[in-house]
Parts: C-alpha cells; structure tokens; sequence
C-alpha cells in the first residue's frame, strides 16, 4: 500500500541529480541482494539526463549487476529511430551503453520504423510489456511539465481515464512532437517506489498543486504513487511554492 508521499529538497539541480542516482543504485543492488530483477522505468527531459550522467559516475562503485536489470520507458515520443526527440537515445548516450544492459533487457518504445502508427505503436508495446513481465516495477521515475503531466499523460485528455491497458497512443499531444507512446497510470502505479524528479521555478506551483489537493484531471501526476514509496526529489526553485 502506498504511503504520503516523500520530499526531499536539493539546493540544485546537479545535486538532486547526484542524490537520485545515489538512491536509484543502491535500491538497484537491494532488490538484487532480495533475488529480484529490478524492473525500472525511465524518463526524459533535462533532469532525468543530469541523473543518468550520475549514475554512469557512479556506476563503476555501485554492487549493482547490470545484467539483472531491465530497462522500460514511461513515454517516448513517436519519431524516427535516430531523432534528438527520443528519450531512448538520450539514455543510451548517458548511461544504458556505457554499463552494459543486455539489449534484449532495453524495452524502448516503438518509433516510426518499427510500427506503421502511433496506435500501433502503443499495441506492440504493450504486448512487450505484457510478455517481459512488468507485473511489478521497482522504480518509476517521472518527470512533470509546468501543467502537471507526468509520462505524456496530459490535463484534460481521455487517456486520464484508460484503466484497462498499461500502454495508450497519443495522437494530440499539446507539447511537440503531438504522436507519443505512453504507459497508463494502472501500469505506473505497479510501483514499488515512484520517484518524481523535478526542478526549476516554472514548476513550482504544479508541484505545490500535487501536494496538495488537485484533481487528476487538473495535475495528472496525482494520479501516480508508489506501492511502497514514493518521493519528490525537487531543487530549491521547484520546492519554492510548497
């Protein structure tokens, strides 16, 4: 069962991002030391590429086995393979080559190569989902936009109210590129831990909203929370309202 959530306040965004990675490796090597395969669930945007830079520091020092983890992502934008606008490729740069996942443990999200559309898209993902076992995550990470979207679950739109697939297309996204591929929030919310990493001032009534008592439909990111866990890691600026 989920607990309140966790905030911790870094005075930056280099030192949030160090703090994550610090966090994201030792839970990484816990779950191993338990018998477990770590499933994560990876995110996109400025903050998330500052954490995997840190992690692939850290990584050499940590006890964690990369070979015993698995690798998914909460949305991805549905572009060609070698786009700057996938999330995918900015991880595989930062981190995911460096520590030697095997690939066939790195679940990207279809892109205009591997699927005929979005909705396509969405179907072929989730059958990987379905079919590798993401009956239970270790860890969420998510972003969060100025307007509380988490993943590419926007405000206002019916993929707020999907509750029986874990993967939905999105076709009108209001932040470019408008074609994404994202998971639901029955599948985020398989969760052990859910972490949202999130900094700068523009974000910070969003955050002070989701703390607070706003509406899914208003600030998606309410809609996420962790099993066991789950925390806001936020820089001074993004706390500034809470």
């Amino acid at each position: 069962m989920s607990t309140e959530p966790r905030v911790e306040v870094h005075d930056d965004p280099r030192v949030l991002a160090t703090a994550v990675a610090g966090e994201l490796l030792g839970r990484l090597a816990d779950a191993q030391r338990a018998g477990r395969v770590p499933q994560v669930v990876l995110t996109g945007g400025t903050i998330a590429g500052h954490v995997h830079e840190a992690v692939a520091q850290l990584a050499p020092a940590s006890e964690v086995d990369w070979s015993r983890v698995v690798l998914w992502w909460g949305d991805e934008r549905f572009v060609a393979p070698d786009s700057e606008e996938r999330n995918a490729g900015a991880a595989r740069r930062a981190f995911v080559d460096a520590v030697g996942v095997p690939e066939e443990q790195v679940h990207e999200m279809p892109s205009t190569s591997d699927a005929d559309d979005v909705e396509a898209a969405a179907e072929a993902y989730a059958a990987t989902f379905a079919a590798h076992g993401a009956d239970e995550l270790e860890v969420v990470m998510l972003g969060m936009g100025p307007d509380g979207h988490v993943a590419s679950l926007f405000p206002g739109q019916a993929a707020l109210a999907v509750d029986d697939r874990d993967v939905v297309a999105v076709p009108d996204s209001p932040k470019p590129p408008p074609q994404r591929v994202s998971l639901t929030f029955p599948a985020l919310r398989r969760a052990r831990a859910v972490w949202f990493l999130v900094s700068g001032e523009a974000k910070a009534d969003a955050v002070a909203q989701a703390l607070g008592d706003a509406a899914v439909e208003q600030i998606p990111a309410v809609g996420v929370s962790g099993r066991e866990e789950t925390t806001w890691f936020l820089d001074r600026e993004a706390a500034s309202a809470v």
